[in-house]
């Protein structure tokens, strides 16, 4: 007879109790490391030549109804898996879980409600011991509101009420370094161009550009600041490097705006830094070593935020009882990366 379209029978527990001569009872005793059992050692030796052999795997699912625990940890991401930025705020989450037995389960939900709502639901059915919530841009997130059923950590964002934990980059301290390195560097008249998105991440690094000139005694000028898109960074650093008082540095809201101010720089036939330094934001991989001179930039600490994340989050999994009566806010450094535009 054909073996077309058959598939092979897959082992069970019963199969791998009768190679190795004993009860399932003994199998799954083995199997789920019974304390106390009083297995003599031969005998586990024998089982687990015996799943060795059959290929044998465990329904874990079912093991973790059993334990409630499915070590499993729920991954939503609001648009970052599309992002340059997932890489390595994904890995980051995942090495540490990984470290603690645990995998992650994402889903790309995008800002869509529905999709949310659905995400959260399958994550809840598939009894995953807590969920991480992650956005592309520092902000305000509205996550349905069951997710507050398992342990959850806000990452790169942020409920109004403050009532889940949350890691976000320091906006305003970045912004500030950014700023102050210019001054340091001799600059005095520095532009900024702006996301046009009121984000948090936008206003907040808006504010750290103004704390950095007031502390060091240089007027905040308003004509100096261009919002715009990511997709136009040249349109809103030509009316800046235009003015006949030019500016002799530039602070840029993230690398891809940056990209084009490097662009409207060299058509007005200036130099990077000689002319005009630059410092960005974001330190993405493919755009700021990669620029000429390559672009000095403030890292967002992605690996890291998604590492503390996970961290918090087993705390709150392995001590349900022991949480502090007010949600961690934890705001993480963003370092500069100097290269060679200032």
């Amino acid at each position: 007879m054909s073996s077309k379209g058959q598939r092979s029978k897959r082992p069970s527990m019963k199969d791998v109790a009768d190679l190795a001569g004993v009860s399932r009872t003994t199998v799954s005793f083995v199997l789920n490391q019974v304390p106390d059992s009083n297995i003599p050692e031969a005998t586990q030796e024998r089982v687990w030549a015996a799943v060795e052999e059959l290929g044998y795997r465990p329904n874990w699912m079912a093991r973790g109804l059993r334990s409630q625990r499915t070590h499993t940890i729920g991954f939503i991401s609001d648009v970052v898996a599309t992002t340059p930025h997932a890489n390595h705020m994904i890995q980051g989450a995942q090495e540490l879980a990984w470290d603690h037995d645990k995998l992650l389960l994402l889903v790309n939900v995008g800002d869509n409600k529905e999709m949310k709502m659905a995400a959260v639901n399958m994550m809840l059915e598939r009894q995953v011991e807590g969920i991480i919530y992650a956005t592309m841009y520092h902000r305000e997130a509205h996550p349905p509101k069951i997710i507050k059923e398992v342990p959850t950590v806000m990452l790169d964002c942020f409920v109004a009420d403050r009532s889940l934990p949350s890691v976000v980059p320091d906006e305003v301290l970045g912004a500030y370094t950014a700023v102050s390195t210019l001054i340091q560097k001799g600059h005095k008249r520095i532009g900024y161009l702006q996301n046009e998105e009121p984000v948090d991440a936008a206003i907040l690094r808006l504010e750290g550009y103004k704390k950095a000139l007031a502390e060091h005694g240089i007027p905040f000028d308003e004509s100096l600041v261009e919002a715009v898109d990511d997709r136009h960074g040249y349109d809103g650093a030509m009316p800046i490097l235009k003015r006949p008082d030019r500016p002799s540095a530039l602070f840029i809201f993230n690398d891809r705006m940056a990209m084009g101010a490097y662009d409207a720089i060299r058509n007005l036939n200036l130099k990077i830094p000689n002319d005009v330094a630059i410092i960005g934001y974001d330190n993405q991989e493919l755009i700021a070593p990669n620029l000429y001179p390559a672009l000095t930039t403030m890292e967002l600490p992605h690996y890291e935020m998604g590492y503390w994340a996970v961290e918090q989050l087993l705390d709150l999994i392995n001590n349900p009882d022991a949480q502090p009566e007010t949600a961690v806010q934890y705001k993480m450094e963003c370092p500069l990366i100097e290269r060679s535009s200032v």
